[in-house]
């Protein structure tokens, strides 16, 4: 083997390890940038979620409010009756 022969092999092999390790890292960097989206779609479902169990508690308690408040002004009439 000649001498520019195995300089040649030699920067073959130094760029495909600069190339496996270029394309590791833009694998992890692909891994860590699904994970984030996945986390943060998971969040936003979540606070939905909460902004609806909210609203619904909030009907309930507006209903239950508006029930007892009638029925005590019947019972009131009622007895003043």
């Amino acid at each position: 083997m000649s001498m520019r022969m195995r300089q040649s092999l030699a920067e073959y092999e130094v760029a495909f390890e600069r190339e496996t390790m270029l394309e590791r890292q833009r694998r992890q960097a692909l891994r860590k940038r699904a994970a984030d989206r996945s986390r943060a779609r998971r969040i936003a479902r979540a606070e939905q979620r909460g902004n609806v169990a909210f609203g619904v508690l909030v009907i309930c308690i507006t209903f239950t409010v508006v029930t007892v408040t009638v029925a005590m002004f019947e019972t009131l009439a009622w007895l003043m009756g």
